[in-house]
Formats: C-alpha cells, sequence, structure tokens
C-alpha cells in the first residue's frame, strides 16, 4: 500500500480520516519580501494564528489537510511541521508552481529565453527533488503537485508545469491538484494530464464551485466523465459564489451519483507574509462582513448540516471527505 507523504513523515492512508483537500496555512504573494516595510506578523505569530485556526476544526473531526501553497506563494514548511505538531492535523505540502500573472517565473523563464534551460525539464527535475529527497533542508517530502493556469487560457508556462508534473506524478504516484482561475479550463486541465499519462484517480481539479453560470454542470460533468475529480473547495469565500448556491449544485450532482468524484474544502488561509491580513479576524471590517463563514470550520459547522437537509446521507459525507481522499492520495 502507497504511503503518503506529510510533513512529519509518511502515514498510511487509513490515517488520513476526514480531510479538507485544499487549504492554505500562510500564503504571500509575489514581490511581499520587497516591501522595505512589510510589517504583518513575527513567524511565531502567524504559527499561532494557523494553530488557533486549526484546532476547532480538529475538535469538530478533521484529521488532515493539503496544504496546496507551492514554492512561488510562500510555502514554508518549518511553519507547517510546528502546525502540525501543535494540533496533531496531518499536513501534505505541495510543489508545484502558481499562475503565470501570480507566481514567480523571472528566474525560469529568463534562463530559458537565454538557452540556459529547458523549461518542462528543469520544472520536473525540481518536482521530483521535493517529493523524492525534500524540500531544501526540512527533509519534508511533498505529497501533491500543485499546478494553475488563467482565466480562460493556458499560458506556456504554465502548460510546461502541466507536463512536468505529469511525468512527476506517473513516477511517483503523488497526486495532482490544480487551481482553475474563475472555475474555467476544468476539462482542459483534466484531458492534459490524462493525455499526458496521468492516473485519473490522482487527478483533482480545484475551485469549479466557482463557475456556476448556467452550464456549469457541463464543465464539472465533464471533468468528472474523464475519471478525474473535482473539488468544490472555496466554501466560504462568498465573494465569488454564495455557499448556498453551491451546496444546492454539490447536492444535485451527488444525487445524480458523482458522489465519487467530488472532494470539498474552503482554500482558507491562515495568515498571510507582508503587510495586511488574510484571516478573517483581521481583515478590514468592509471585507470581513463578505467572508464571515470563510474558515477550516465552515463545512463542518454549516456546510455538512445544509447538505444532511438537502438529502445528502452520512455515508454520501463520508464518501466526500474520507474515501475520496484517501484515493486521491493512496492509492497505488
Amino acid at each position: 500500500m502507497a504511503k503518503i507523504n506529510t510533513v512529519l513523515g509518511q502515514i498510511l492512508p487509513g490515517e488520513l480520516g476526514p480531510t479538507l483537500v485544499h487549504e492554505h496555512c500562510v500564503i504571500g504573494f509575489s514581490g511581499w519580501e520587497c516591501d522595505p516595510l512589510p510589517g504583518g506578523l513575527s513567524r511565531a505569530e502567524m504559527i499561532e494564528h494557523c494553530i488557533q485556526a486549526l484546532l476547532p476544526a480538529r475538535d469538530l473531526g478533521l484529521q488532515s489537510i493539503i496544504e496546496a501553497t507551492p514554492p512561488d506563494l510562500g510555502r514554508d514548511v518549518e511553519i507547517l511541521k510546528a502546525v502540525s505538531e501543535s494540533t496533531g492535523v496531518h499536513i501534505i505540502c505541495s510543489t508545484g508552481r502558481y499562475t503565470e500573472e501570480y507566481g514567480k517565473w523571472a528566474y525560469l523563464t529568463q534562463r530559458h529565453k537565454l538557452g540556459a534551460c529547458d523549461l518542462q525539464s528543469e520544472l520536473y527535475d525540481a518536482f521530483m527533488y521535493e517529493i523524492t529527497v525534500g524540500i531544501g533542508r526540512s527533509g519534508v517530502r511533498a505529497g501533491a503537485i500543485k499546478v494553475a493556469t488563467s482565466q480562460n487560457r493556458m499560458a506556456p508556462c504554465e502548460e510546461a508545469v502541466l507536463a512536468a508534473a505529469a511525468r512527476a506524478s506517473k513516477e511517483t504516484c503523488v497526486p495532482i491538484i490544480t487551481h482553475t482561475e474563475g472555475g474555467t479550463l476544468g476539462p482542459e486541465q483534466a484531458k492534459f494530464l490524462l493525455d499526458h499519462g496521468v492516473a485519473p484517480e490522482r487527478i483533482m481539479i480545484g475551485h469549479m464551485c466557482d463557475n456556476l453560470g448556467s452550464d456549469y454542470q457541463g464543465d464539472q460533468k465533464e471533468v468528472m466523465q474523464t475519471g478525474a475529480s473535482m473539488a468544490y473547495d472555496r466554501f466560504g469565500l462568498e465573494v465569488y459564489v454564495n455557499d448556498d448556491k453551491r451546496v444546492e449544485a454539490l447536492a444535485a450532482l451527488i444525487g445524480e451519483g458523482y458522489a465519487e468524484k467530488i472532494m470539498i474544502s474552503h482554500d482558507y488561509v491562515g495568515a498571510s507574509l507582508g503587510r495586511g491580513g488574510m484571516w478573517p479576524n483581521r481583515l478590514p471590517k468592509q471585507i470581513e462582513a463578505l467572508v464571515p463563514n470563510w474558515s477550516y470550520t465552515n463545512i463542518f459547522r454549516r456546510i455538512l448540516p445544509a447538505l444532511k437537509k438537502a438529502g445528502i446521507t452520512d455515508q454520501q459525507i463520508h464518501t466526500l471527505m474520507v474515501e475520496n481522499p484517501r484515493r486521491l492520495l493512496g492509492s497505488a
């Protein structure tokens, strides 16, 4: 049986328990480190914020999260280790890269332009190293590969990331989780990864609940009909879509027999690097009012009861939160 890399070592799939499949502890948007007056929280304060945010979710039954922060969004595995040690929550961290617009690309793209590297090969080498050897000198090995595409387009650097991720996933069985901008290109991401040989059970297309327009079911069903999974992973981020609409759409899909292809999460951020904050109790009041339910606990407190009220069974919820993440992370 395949073991799963966590920030504190490997675990068996059966140890995952209820899992949130797309969360963040700490994020820093590109360029935060160039601010001469960064302000913000100290490392100790960031760790404490994340601990205090995770503990209530743990007490409600959470056992594991996939921490979806790639290297170019401020991933900090030492913080993740401290949070996992304190809370007892398993944290699976990610290798990978973010979008053309928001990721850190100048180092690779300039070297590529000068003929100093092949973009896809160098990305592949980096992903493999972080999965099989470790991240920096931490000894922590990544347990997921995070990839991303832009709104309605796949930039050349993003295509290289998906191709490199496909190679690494095929060789290591580590799953690929994705960011779709505005819920677009989900079917295209799934097709690209499958065409590059990734096992469908190792693919989770993210943020599909951001696209609940008139044809949302077409894109979502197209993803799931490939054999890949998708995520309703922005519960609480109601600046994009109201949670009630997400629950209604999710319940409809489960009712049509898609429960085994869907996972749920929040895309929550425990703390941020640089000035300002991205956690609810530190957001400006006008923004806080828009996302009062954004937290690691929202699914346990509000969404699961709403799904049950809509007729979803305990077994179907167990499928969403336990069986599907276990299949994604732990299938051989």
